[in-house]
């Protein structure tokens, strides 16, 4: 596919499949035909040329109940890849636990096809699950929602994961795009429209309807509380202590006398049974509890440091930065509650 600055648009095909859910593909659809065509009509009162013709796309074209009970009806039926320039596979209600995404094997050569064909090939949030059960995605770089990583990296251990990134664009010419989590739909169609129409028409794109680019990753929207699924009753009842003892000094040490197995042993036992190290299970609860108190409290960062366990605040700072990807500020100010923030603002200034 060559990348385009003029007219005819661009043809995008949604692809619908009864997982898709109807935000993603009805606000990318709003998003794709205002480009062009209503930066023109708010400043200067006449519509433009619009630079895509979006489309809702399916193997079967009877309209159904999506996932969340909204009406999805598809436009017409999965046409010629040499039709096409761009494919999204949007976000899908699926259980990320529950085994592969359903089998589609129409829609997934239909998919296949079009990658051989030249189209370019991207999907969001989890409906890379749906690219990489295709094989769209075989030896390629990906990105998706952080709750999808480890299943997409267990079942498909030929694709390269970059859990951190909310876009990566790989393959031959990059032109498969894979976007993080649900709401990344918005940075990948700045993205395309950056690389297709040049970088004034994606910010036209966001001021219209102010999106915003997630610069900062993934990292700080991933909930870091760890899973407990496995059959070693011992290692569990360390689980369980360390929910309510976490704070503790020390508590890796005290974690292996309360197991009664030698340390060696216990830390290898700890790590097969969770997928982490004792010490760094430890930072991941402190460090969860710390994004709760940013978000619930105006307490200061050192105050917030010690109660999770932290006399250290620069130590702490510097951990949180490492596994959230921005400083305790920085995520003070996306998330916290506004009337929060504002008293926050308020004591500042006083």
């Amino acid at each position: 596919m060559t990348e385009k600055s003029s007219r005819p648009p661009v043809t995008v095909a949604l692809l619908v499949v009864p997982e898709a859910t109807a935000s993603a593909l009805y606000g990318m659809l709003d998003v794709l035909a205002s480009a062009g065509r209503d930066w023109a009509m708010l400043t200067t009162g006449q519509a433009g040329a619009p630079l895509y013709a979006p489309s809702l796309v399916a193997q079967d074209t009877a309209g159904f109940r999506g996932p969340n009970g909204a009406w999805i009806q598809p436009d017409g039926p999965l046409p010629d890849p040499a039709a096409v320039d761009i494919v999204i596979v949007p976000e899908l209600a699926i259980n990320p636990n529950a085994g592969p995404v359903s089998p589609h094997p129409a829609e997934g050569a239909w998919l296949r096809a079009c990658r051989d064909a030249g189209v370019m090939v991207c999907s969001v949030c989890s409906g890379s699950m749906l690219l990489a059960e295709s094989g769209v995605l075989a030896g390629a770089e990906a990105t998706t929602h952080w709750a999808f990583t480890e299943a997409l990296r267990r079942r498909y251990p030929d694709i390269t994961v970059r859990a951190d990134r909310v876009l990566v664009a790989s393959g031959p010419g990059h032109r498969i795009v894979t976007a993080g989590g649900a709401a990344s739909w918005s940075d990948l169609l700045l993205y395309l429209t950056g690389r297709l129409f040049g970088a004034d028409q994606a910010v036209r794109l966001a001021k219209i309807h102010l999106l915003q680019w997630h610069v900062a990753g993934q990292l700080p929207f991933a909930n870091l509380t760890l899973a407990t699924q496995h059959d070693d009753a011992v290692i569990a009842a360390c689980q369980e202590w360390l929910a309510d003892h976490y704070r503790e000094p020390n508590p890796v040490t005290a974690l292996v006398a309360r197991s009664g197995l030698p340390e060696r042993t216990f830390k290898r036992r700890f790590a097969r049974a969770t997928g982490f190290t004792p010490m760094h299970y430890v930072q991941n609860l402190r460090i969860e509890e710390a994004k709760q108190l940013l978000e619930t409290t105006a307490d200061p960062v050192e105050d917030v440091a010690c109660a999770v366990g932290y006399d250290d605040g620069t130590f702490f700072r510097s951990l949180f930065r490492r596994m959230v990807g921005e400083t305790p500020a920085a995520y003070r100010r996306r998330f916290q509650a506004p009337h929060l923030t504002q008293a926050q603002t308020l004591r500042t200034m006083s």
